[in-house]
């Protein structure tokens, strides 16, 4: 997959290269070139018969695609391949379920899986590398090519930072809920509770405190849950993130309305719903925090593999020794190591003798003696002695490469059932909030006056149910009635 716009190839692109099967002759090569001058914004057309590729030289965009349709009109392909992105911002399986729906349909694309755990998508297909970014971008997610050998250091620094932002705003969101949830809830779970709340600080300042507590936790901690869940509501691509705020908004909304204009509200439903909105938010930011931790643990073996690669190697340029970043070595560059030196590709031993540690790839722990004409593998360790190398394989190519790219394989395969629970999550927030908007509809129509306060509340009542359930953590308020959302219970003094 070659790099240019989401259409294709933009300005800034001069020549495009594109793999091609099937060619057999100088003709297939005249055919071939024929009918890539004839797409328009074409410039120029060279393919070379021994590498199999085209290098089409533009003069204006042109869509990859119409370049890839003109090559198969001719009867030769363009062979599907593998890309890999890293992608930032999934919260949930409806986001694995709606970024794959989203890869899928760009043209090209043959098959796309995502991974929430290793947070990488795995596309096969002709389709252009910054087409699939842009993709992404406009699912509302962050996307960049992976390098098979690119160094996780500061991936791994991320998601730490990530990882102890997340146990801050956890604690944080906790120590104020604990108090909400003790004030309301201690009633029902220690006996003489609501009498001592009652003789001390009163329901209506239990109340106050509650809200400015439950507003602390939502403004705090919890506005993560609403910078992305509202934004992908009005995208109309809601998700977990859009639940929980839905669904948090409305039981604190409700609970203002009956601390603050009880009146507005009929009678036997006012009550405060402030420590489920802010107990949701504490839960959903535990699985937050154990989901990042788990994911820390997944990527483990992939960083531990990386740190196997070296990052600079001893190439010999113009009779010197320089050293080089490991992605600028090239097939048949000259390498010198060193004693006590990993080797840094694959290769062959061009001159001196050493003893080489192949443990990491044989697990036999004698060292294994290396004279000219000996195969050595990256990843490995000199020994005492020191020797060139001539590359034999670099960058995505050396046996390294290959072990981590398939561990990354391994790691984001996933079971059939697992396709089945993505499909299933894409549904379920919408269907939720089409049961809310159901809900409120019939209550409005059918319902006893006062029909529009009873409707809201029923309506709330089903956001609030299903928030924390969905694809969360099994937590409920506590019953509610099935007439109008009162909790058992409750009583309004």
């Amino acid at each position: 997959m070659s790099t240019s716009n989401s259409n294709g190839v933009g300005m800034t692109d001069t020549t495009v290269s594109l793999p091609i099967e099937g060619m057999t002759c100088a003709s297939c090569v005249g055919r071939v070139e024929h009918a890539l001058s004839k797409v328009e914004g074409v410039g120029g057309v060279s393919v070379n018969l021994a590498t199999e590729r085209a290098e089409v030289r533009l003069a204006s965009p042109v869509d990859r695609m119409a370049l890839i349709q003109a090559i198969r009109k001719t009867g030769f392909d363009v062979p599907a391949a593998t890309a890999e992105l890293a992608v930032e911002g999934m919260t949930c399986a409806s986001c694995v379920a709606r970024l794959e729906r989203v890869l899928k349909a760009v043209p090209g694309v043959e098959e796309a899986v995502v991974n929430l755990a290793t947070e990488r998508a795995t596309v096969r297909g002709v389709a252009d590398m910054n087409a699939l970014v842009e993709a992404v971008g406009k699912a509302g997610f962050t996307g960049r090519a992976v390098d098979a050998v690119a160094q996780p250091d500061e991936a791994a620094a991320k998601k730490d930072a990530e990882l102890a932002k997340l146990k801050r705003d956890l604690i944080f969101a906790a120590v104020l809920a604990l108090p909400v949830f003790v004030i309301e809830m201690g009633s029902h779970l220690i006996p003489g509770m609501h009498e001592w709340v009652m003789s001390t600080i009163g329901m209506q300042h239990s109340w106050y405190l509650q809200f400015v507590l439950t507003a602390l936790v939502l403004v705090f901690p919890g506005r993560l849950f609403y910078a992305k869940g509202f934004p992908a509501l009005w995208h109309l691509a809601p998700d977990m993130n859009s639940l929980v705020a839905v669904g948090t908004s409305a039981a604190f909304g409700y609970s203002v309305v009956a601390t603050f204009l009880p009146g507005l509200l009929p009678a036997g439903t006012v009550n405060v719903y402030f420590e489920a909105a802010a107990v949701i938010v504490v839960l959903i930011l535990l699985g937050r925090f154990l989901e990042a931790r788990a994911k820390g643990r997944t990527s483990e073996a992939i960083r531990r593999l990386a740190r196997l690669q070296v990052k600079v190697a001893h190439v010999v340029r113009d009779g010197r020794v320089v050293d080089v970043p490991i992605g600028e070595v090239v097939l048949g560059d000259v390498v010198e190591v060193r004693p006590g030196e990993r080797i840094p590709v694959d290769g062959e031993v061009a001159d001196g003798r050493s003893f080489v540690d192949e443990s990491m790839i044989t697990g036999e722990p004698v060292p294994v003696e290396k004279t000219p004409g000996s195969p050595v593998v990256g990843g490995t360790i000199n020994q005492t002695g020191a020797f060139s190398l001539r590359a034999t394989a670099v960058g995505g190519q050396t046996m390294l490469a290959q072990i981590i790219r398939m561990v990354e394989q391994a790691q984001g395969s996933k079971l059939p059932i697992q396709a089945m629970v993505d499909k299933v999550t894409l549904w379920f927030v919408p269907a939720v909030m089409l049961a809310a908007v159901i809900t409120f509809a019939v209550w409005l129509i059918s319902g006893p006056p006062p029909a529009l306060t009873f409707a809201l509340v029923n309506a709330v009542a089903v956001l609030i149910i299903a928030c924390p359930c969905a694809m969360g953590w099994p937590h409920r308020p506590r019953s509610w009635s099935a007439s109008a959302g009162c909790r058992n219970g409750d009583s309004i003094s």
